[in-house]
């Protein structure tokens, strides 16, 4: 008997469920529910605020749930994420490597157990930290596949959201980014720049102008929200465990809140978007729900959206080498970024995806919902590999829960090989 056990939500196609893709779908974190993405992103469902009770929440349907077009699969992961659990204390240690491999076997017995979707096109998807994990299972798929490992997947490719994707190149993107977006002047931009040397992560403490250079830089953006500039800038809000009630929180970074839940809703100013973040803790909580879900009972104490407190080690620190690895392959591969997440910016992404030396097929314009400019984008191909790289104008981390339409749009196109 397995140790660990991977918790899922498989909903199937709106549309046609023998024909549409599969869509595997990683949350990042590591530790945050696949139930945030489920709800949040691009699942069939979201909370509707103005009808939900401090009891229990209740949804609406998402008209641009991704759903209407894909069979999907929700899974928290790695274990310790969400209702996923381990039957040994042991079980409960993991690293980037042992969470790949996980998913690859969990992935291989969900088709065992639901044959009827082995012919299906697959793609691995997610967003943020998954960044690092997506090419890590889709080159376990293909190894798999290559060592003719039942059953045989019909891997397609891979969709990737604001990914984590190089520790370095990441977090060292926030200069240029903000920079680029005005927060930072131009004068101090080349100051810091000449004084670290283009090196803004374990700067050397001794390098006292570039240390106080970033100094100025920290104070630049301390008042702003990093997963979406425009917004506003609040604590997270989570309830507490035996909380049954909205005025029952605890809360990051500010001592009290009026933080009550009535009908209509009456939010504290300035509305913050992780509010919202408060449904999830009641509606997984409820033990209802629970038996609704056949999550097994004493398993899980209390649900939390993202769980900080896994046993959890980064042991690669770069996705860069696989994604290279993968071009030998004739996969397609899509790589999005909301233009405003300054978490991970898209700058950085935009540098991984140079180091990889692929061809430009067709070359960076802007892409349209509804007449309008939704973002740009560029394609990149190398033999029978295909990316996308895509920018969802208006988006943050991650783009999907800021631009659910626009999101949706290029989802579809990209899936049936439409041009964006």
């Amino acid at each position: 008997m397995d140790d660990v056990q991977l918790f899922y939500y498989f909903i199937e196609s709106e549309r046609n469920p023998r024909d549409d893709p599969l869509l595997l779908w990683l949350t990042g974190g590591p530790g945050c529910s696949s139930f945030s993405g489920l709800v949040y992103e691009v699942g069939p469902f979201s909370f509707d605020y103005a009808k939900s009770s401090e009891n229990l929440p209740t949804f609406k349907l998402n008209p641009y749930s991704w759903t209407k077009v894909a069979n999907m699969i929700f899974l928290d992961a790695p274990v310790g994420t969400g209702f996923s659990y381990s039957r040994t204390a042991e079980g409960y240690n993991m690293n980037d490597t042992l969470s790949a491999s996980q998913i690859y076997t969990f992935l291989r017995k969900w088709l065992i157990n639901h044959p009827k979707f082995k012919k299906n096109p697959l793609y691995i998807s997610g967003d943020s930290y998954s960044g690092i994990i997506i090419p890590m299972v889709v080159q376990e798929i293909s190894n798999g596949n290559d060592a003719e490992k039942e059953p045989k997947m019909n891997i397609q490719g891979y969709t990737i959201g604001n990914p984590v994707t190089d520790h370095f190149s990441d977090f060292n993107s926030r200069i240029a980014y903000t920079h680029r977006v005005g927060i930072l002047s131009d004068e101090l931009y080349e100051a810091i720049k000449a004084s670290c040397d283009g090196k803004y992560v374990d700067v050397d403490p001794s390098n006292a102008d570039c240390t106080n250079n970033l100094k100025v830089y920290t104070q630049c953006i301390a008042k702003l929200d990093p997963e979406h500039i425009l917004e506003p800038n609040c604590a997270y809000l989570s309830p507490k465990p035996n909380a049954s009630k909205w005025d029952q929180i605890s809360l990051k970074g500010i001592n009290s809140i009026n933080l009550l839940l009535q009908s209509p809703p009456q939010k504290p100013e300035p509305w913050c978007r992780r509010y919202n973040y408060l449904f999830s803790y009641l509606w997984a909580n409820d033990k209802t729900v629970q038996k609704a879900l056949y999550v097994r009972e004493g398993t899980i104490k209390d649900w939390v959206r993202c769980n900080e407190s896994l046993s959890y080690t980064s042991n690669v620190f770069s996705s860069v080498d696989y994604h290279r690895n993968l071009t030998k392959k004739a996969y397609r591969a899509l790589i999005y970024s909301g233009d405003h997440d300054m978490l991970i910016p898209y700058v950085g992404t935009q540098q991984w995806i140079a180091s990889l030396n692929l061809n430009i097929s067709d070359d960076w314009q802007p892409w349209f919902v509804d007449g309008q400019v939704a973002g740009f984008r560029v394609e990149y191909s190398h033999d029978k590999y295909l990316m996308t790289f895509a920018t969802i104008k208006g988006g943050g981390h991650t783009a999907p829960g800021y631009r659910p339409k626009e999101s949706f749009a290029m989802a579809y196109r990209w899936f049936f090989h439409y041009f964006l």
